[in-house]
């Protein structure tokens, strides 16, 4: 069977007499996806499963006349009637496919998956049949879990949305946030869910290296190139040839290499320190930053070139600030965790406390004020004083200098204006986006900016 890729399928009478076995023709047809799927009726009722779909969900007893959204939710309710989308919904609506992202129940417990519906109609062109394909999002889930990926708030699902699109294409992804908010597991996400995944996922962190070490850490030496080069090294352009190459932290790339770079995207070839030999890689590209590249560009610091070929596909990744619903599902899979031997729980004034806070350090600072949690409580409850304690913040502050002496203040006006300046250029001028984050209307918005 042959993959279905046209937006409609038309099918004769015939598919009035399909029964709900794995043997009808319309069940083989499923056998044509390269993912899980299901046929539905216009009912929700399910006819017919794949061999994906059992293998990664389970069977189901057709017999039984289940709906989709027992199955997958234990909903009585078809979704959008249970305070969710429903694509079965969307798709009668318009008429074509739609898709969201839903939390899933599957033997290892809830997980993210992408679904898009696909409707199909009869030789008349009345609608008696859908195509539900389902894609797990790999690493995610919406509940306590040893999963790396956890949250269930519509910035989260917004970000793995995106991962469901680009996972299973070719395309560069240039991951975007502030530091601490799990860029290295996105990528990995994204890695697991592309045809590249049984091939290395490549790790390079950019920060801290010099020309040198920049070019030799990524292209490889041979021996003798330089003193201490006393073999041959393969480079990670090399090792992650098959598979995807991870740059984290791209905007620390040297300026002077990162033309070099740009000739290794754009052709796929490179040179080994000291050699002449021209090699090629076939790679999935993958870039992380918590600079922003536009302003860098701006500022001659980042080359505009490289930046476009890099920005292919942007994923934001949003702060806890962005996901303070989220914070008490991470805070008590975070101590789950890291709390093997003994189990650690939260009071409620304790997870007030958390969510109110202010976190720099995004999900990497939350984790230490945990770990740091466990060695001061006294028992496996955490509470507010607990809390409380870890949340000081420099406690060697007596010894720095005094703040009367800094001489480095702006005013209120400038800082606000430097700000407003730095979010509309992290969101590539998106008004709306950028007034949501500042808590101002549009209107607003465009005050200020006409007084910048």
């Amino acid at each position: 069977m042959t993959y279905l890729s046209v937006q409609y399928v038309k099918v004769g009478k015939k598919m009035d007499l399909i029964a709900t076995d794995q043997s009808s023709p319309m069940a083989e047809m499923l056998e044509g996806y390269a993912c899980p799927a299901i046929l539905v009726t216009v009912e929700y009722q399910i006819l017919a499963t794949n061999s994906r779909y059992r293998e990664a969900f389970g069977a189901i007893d057709l017999s039984r006349q289940s709906r989709c959204y027992e199955v997958s939710h234990g909903y009585q309710v078809p979704c959008d009637k249970a305070g969710e989308d429903c694509p079965l919904g969307a798709a009668k609506a318009s008429g074509h496919r739609e898709r969201v992202l839903h939390i899933h129940q599957t033997p290892r417990g809830p997980e993210h998956v992408d679904v898009e519906m696909i409707p199909i109609h009869d030789e008349s062109g009345v609608l008696v049949y859908f195509v539900e394909l389902l894609t797990p999002i790999p690493l995610a889930t919406g509940y306590i879990s040893d999963k790396e990926l956890v949250g269930e708030s519509k910035a989260f699902k917004h970000m793995l949305s995106q991962v469901a699109r680009v996972g299973k294409t070719e395309a560069s992804v240039l991951l975007l946030g502030e530091s601490g908010t799990g860029k290295e597991l996105l990528a990995k996400s994204i890695h697991m869910a592309s045809s590249r995944q049984s091939n290395p996922l490549v790790t390079l962190e950019c920060a801290g290296l010099t020309d040198s070490l920049f070019e030799s850490e990524l292209f490889g030496y041979v021996k003798g190139a330089f003193t201490g080069a006393t073999q041959n090294k393969k480079g990670l352009v090399e090792q992650a040839n098959g598979g995807t190459l991870f740059l984290d932290e791209l905007g620390d790339v040297p300026l002077s290499m990162q033309v070099k770079l740009l000739r290794l995207i754009e052709t796929g070839t490179f040179r080994p320190v000291g050699s002449s030999e021209i090699r090629t890689a076939d790679f999935r590209l993958i870039c992380a930053t918590h600079k922003n590249l536009y302003q860098m560009v701006q500022e001659n610091q980042f080359r505009r070139d490289l930046y476009y070929r890099i920005n292919v596909f942007p994923i934001y990744l949003p702060s806890l600030a962005e996901r303070e619903s989220d914070i008490p599902l991470i805070a008590k899979t975070l101590l789950q965790r890291m709390s093997k031997n003994q189990k650690y729980h939260l009071t409620d004034s304790a997870m007030k406390v958390l969510k109110t806070h202010r976190y720099e350090g995004n999900i990497r600072e939350l984790r230490n004020i945990l770990s740091r949690a466990q060695v001061l409580a006294d028992t496996n409850l955490i509470d507010r004083d607990v809390i409380d304690q870890c949340l000081i913040e420099n406690p060697w502050a007596a010894d720095l200098p005094d703040a009367k002496e800094w001489s480095g203040w702006v005013d209120l006006k400038t800082n606000e204006a430097q700000y407003i300046k730095q979010v509309m250029a992290a969101h590539e001028g998106d008004k709306q986006k950028v007034a949501k984050i500042l808590g101002l209307s549009s209107r607003s918005l465009y005050r200020k900016l006409e007084t910048l």
